[in-house]
Order: structure tokens, then sequence, then C-alpha cells
């Protein structure tokens, strides 16, 4: 297939599913984007799934353990009941390791998660550490974004995951969390798309906010430091070194024990689900189903036409996620079509720390090398971008 959509006029990746309308996107002589490119560059870097990147695991794992010996846990584990953390349990107890599983309680999981994180963890046997917000503080920080306008209506979520993983290393003195992150099943979510940072979620609750965060687990700036740079816990992604099928992941787990699919990438917990399956897609006409589709015909585990033809169709959208969504926030009908229809606008339209991370992009180098910052977080925030506003 030529690398031009056959029903429309965007130009298409010719190695995946692309399109131009992605943020910071642009194509080589062949039409491959650059975002293939840059996972090749990773591929290779890691040698994920051949023996380059399976022996630097080995390493890894004994280091692990070395500097975990005479402790209860030696290694934290976030879960969400969702198909890689709830292997990456599994496997973590395959290779000898005493994890700590992590969850971060935005109020807003489904049954399906919390039975799956539940009967997982009591098959293996592991400890599990929560950390629970309030619900109203969490749905008024749900609503201070929704208010926003912008698209990273749940990126509190993913950034208190974070910070309390990191708490529960410290609490623990564990030196290594380990991340279920696949850039081969998964891709790497282009620039631009989908910015959090502790500074951006303080400003926008400020803003538009009516209680104060008393237990959100608010990650700063200097407490991202302090982590990385002082506490100097790692942060390990093994499906970056070893070969990883989450189809296979999720038979076995099913097989296993009894643990259930959610339906979708993410769709795992509520405000997640509607950020994918609603918010994105009606209201910023962006469909982040691209990534993992995309990552699937670069890996030759879906035909590019098949993967054009799925994308086009319409995400899947649990009954009443909508009517739920705004008896949550207190929304009522006409307020909550009004600000659907508003004009959307971009997290470089708030107060973040952006600027640090560029100014500092030389320490996040050495510290992403050294396995203390993801390596994602340099490659998506530590470089200067335009303030184009494409469409995600």
């Amino acid at each position: 297939m030529k690398s031009q959509d056959l029903n429309t006029n965007l130009k298409v990746c010719s190695k995946c599913i692309y399109d131009e309308k992605v943020s910071y996107i642009d194509f080589d002589s062949d039409g491959v984007c650059k975002y293939c490119h840059q996972l090749e560059k990773l591929k290779n870097e890691y040698g994920t799934g051949s023996k380059k990147g399976e022996d630097k695991f080995v390493e890894i794992v004994e280091e692990i353990k070395k500097a975990g010996k005479n402790k209860k846990y030696d290694c934290i584990i976030g879960v969400s009941g969702g198909t890689d953390s709830s292997y990456m349990l599994y496997l973590t107890k395959k290779w000898g390791l005493r994890p700590l599983a992590v969850h971060y309680d935005n109020t807003w999981n489904s049954a399906i998660a919390t039975e799956n994180i539940r009967k997982v963890l009591t098959a293996l046997d592991i400890d599990l550490y929560t950390h629970v917000t309030d619900n109203k503080e969490a749905d008024d920080i749900f609503r201070s974004f929704f208010y926003a306008d912008v698209s990273e209506i749940e990126a509190s979520t993913d950034l208190a995951l974070a910070e309390v993983m990191y708490r529960a290393a410290w609490k623990y003195k564990v030196k290594y969390v380990l991340e279920g992150h696949s850039f081969i099943t998964e891709g790497i979510t282009p620039v631009g798309r989908n910015y959090f940072d502790g500074k951006y979620i303080k400003s926008i609750h400020n803003k538009f906010g009516k209680l104060p965060m008393k237990t959100y687990p608010l990650m700063t700036f200097s407490r991202f430091l302090f982590w990385s740079m002082f506490a100097r816990i790692q942060k390990i992604r093994p499906f970056w070194y070893i070969d990883y099928s989450k189809e296979d992941a999720r038979a076995f787990l099913e097989k296993e024990y009894d643990w259930r699919y959610y339906g979708g990438h993410h769709l795992e917990n509520r405000i997640t689900a509607y950020f994918h399956s609603i918010y994105l897609p009606q209201k910023f006409n962006t469909d982040m189903r691209n990534n993992t589709l995309s990552a699937l015909v670069r890996n030759g585990k879906m035909d590019r036409k098949e993967a054009l033809t799925e994308y086009r169709k319409p995400p899947l959208v649990e009954k009443d996620l909508v009517e739920y969504f705004k008896k949550r926030l207190d929304l009522s009908d006409e307020e909550y079509e009004s600000i659907m229809k508003r004009k959307p606008k971009s997290w470089y339209e708030y107060p973040t720390y952006k600027k640090r991370f560029e100014l500092l992009r030389p320490l996040f180098k050495v510290l992403a090398k050294a396995n203390l910052v993801p390596m994602s977080f340099y490659l998506k925030y530590c470089f200067p971008m335009g303030k184009e506003n494409k469409s995600l």
C-alpha cells in the first residue's frame, strides 16, 4: 500500500498508520514517519527481544536481587488490573524477585480491574500497597481539567501512580521500580500528545478547582529530582529488553488466574475509558488507538489495511459511561454539552515545567541512561517544541 490513505487525502506512514495529523510528524523519502525510526532506534539500543536484550535484563535482575538482599521486597510494581502489570507480577515471581504491588486508586476503578488485582495477587501471594485519594478531591481535579478544555483530563492519575510508587519504594528502602510499558506493543505516545507534570496539574486545579489538595499525591519538580537524584530509585521497563506478546500474556492470565479482559487498551479504569473512548474522539477529534494499532502493524501482528479499517471504526464505549461521568462530576446535561462544544485548548496555554525540563536536558539524558528517569520522559519532555496546534 502506498503512503497515502486510499479514503482520505491525508499522507499516512508507509510502515504504520500514523498520518500527517499526528503532532510533529514528518516522513522520510520512503514515506516512513519519524516515530517508526525512533522506535527502531530504541529497539536496537535496548536489544528488544534479542539475545542482547535478554542478557542485559538477566544482569538487571541480578542487580535487583543484590540491592534487595535482606529486605522484605526488592522491587515495586504498579498495578492497575490490566494485562501488562498483571503479567509483570507473574514474571517477577518467575525471575525469583520479591515484588511489592502498588496501586493508586483514583476511585474510578472498574469492578473487573479491582477483581483482577485481587485474583492475581492472591494466587501469587504478593502484598499490596494502596494509596486512595478522597473521591471528592479526585473528582474536583478531573472536573478542573474538563473546565480547562485541555485533553489531559486523566493525567493526574498517571503522575500520582508514579509518585505513589516512589513513596512506597522509599518507605521500604527498595531501589527498583518495574513498569509494564512496552514500546513494541504500545509504541510511544507522539510528542505533544498527552503532556502532564506537577505544575500543570496544580495550575489547572488552582484555577478551576474548588477543594484543596489534601490526599492527592502531587509530584512537584523538587520531589521528582529528589526521587531520581537523591533517592536514586531506578525505573526499569523489562519489556523494553525481553520478548513480550500482549496476546499471549492475556491468554495466560485468563487460564491461570481467571483474569478477565476489560474490552480494550486503557479501559480498565472508568475515567481512562471516558478519556480514550469519548472525550478525545468527540472534543479533540483524536483517537489514540492509532498508537497500539501502529505498533501491531510495525511488528507484523496486524496487516496495515486491517489496522486502518479497525481505526475507522468508532471506539468501544461502555454503556452509560457519559451519564456516570456527569453524575460523578456534578455536571448538568446543558453544562456538559456546552463544554464539549467549546474550542479545545492545549497544555502549553497553562503553566508547566516544560521549559525547565528543556533547560536541564543534559542532566535528564544522564539520568535516563542510568534508568533514573524513563527514557520516554527524556525523549518527549526535554526537547523544544513549536506551538503548532495540530490535531493529535
